[in-house]
């Protein structure tokens, strides 16, 4: 079992209050919600921030309202995130069978042992993933989303976009699963400044234009694999929402830069 490390910090850690929350995220988020986007069914991929939820969970929302609608569909979510306090070489696993949060556990799996003995860049790493947000924050907007789902955690180290799009193929599945990749935008920039970056960043997103540097997105490095994943297969980004911590809940000296963006696959 992983235990969670940011539950009060980064999100509530009283389960009334925690899933009151997400609930209120959620529901404000469908009330936005493009009527033709909710008709065409949720993405096979999609971008969204990882910062305490009065920063961005209002963002984050976004992609998870879309997966709400599917949740009868949505067994398994492959979740990637970049590693903000222990380094790694490829793409760690926590060698755990759960994630535990305020609202209960969620289980965590790898890949079957055929594909991880093809996949050198994936390590088993429970000291990445002990202390680590980035991962931990989407959970409880999975709880609430998709119920009982379970969750391939992969923390994103030092790795090439190529090892990570590889990793994406191996682990595509079907319509039962979706990619998250969890990633803020530009760091501590004024809000002016970061609505510049940010919406050059966006654009390039949205273009599938890689590769994007570290000062663009803390996540740039799973982003980057998944941008080269969804060139190979077509997908089409759809921007759902940006906007920065100056928007929410911060000082608009300093902003924290916020994306949610959904990768839809083509039509058949």
């Amino acid at each position: 079992m992983r235990p969670a490390a940011v539950a009060g910090l980064f999100y509530p850690e009283e389960r009334a209050a925690l899933e009151r929350d997400v609930r209120d995220l959620l529901a404000s988020a469908a009330d936005t919600a493009d009527v033709a986007a909710a008709a065409r069914g949720p993405g096979k991929a999609y971008l969204l921030p990882h910062a305490g939820y009065q920063y961005s969970g209002s963002t984050a929302a976004l992609g998870y309202a879309e997966l709400a609608r599917a949740r009868d569909r949505v067994h398994r979510v492959v979740l990637l995130g970049p590693t903000h306090r222990v380094a790694v070489d490829g793409l760690a696993l926590p060698g755990a069978h759960a994630f535990a949060t305020p609202l209960g556990d969620v289980r965590a799996v790898e890949p079957e042992p055929a594909v991880l003995a093809a996949l050198p860049q994936v390590v088993v790493r429970p000291v990445v993933h002990a202390l680590e947000h980035s991962l931990e924050v989407h959970l409880p907007f999975l709880q609430v989303a998709l119920g009982d789902v379970e969750v391939l955690p992969l923390a994103v180290g030092r790795a090439a976009p190529e090892d990570v799009a590889a990793v994406l193929d191996a682990v595509w599945g079907g319509p039962e699963t979706v990619i998250v990749v969890s990633s803020d935008l530009s760091h501590y920039l004024t809000y002016e400044q970061a609505a510049t970056v940010d919406a050059v960043t966006v654009g390039q997103v949205l273009r599938l234009e890689g590769p994007l540097g570290h000062e663009q997105a803390c996540g740039a490095t799973p982003l980057n694999g998944l941008l080269v994943a969804a060139r190979r297969r077509g997908l089409r980004p759809r921007l759902l929402g940006a906007c920065s911590s100056g928007d929410t809940a911060g000082d608009r000296r300093r902003v924290v830069g916020y994306a949610a963006v959904a990768f839809d696959e083509p039509a058949v």
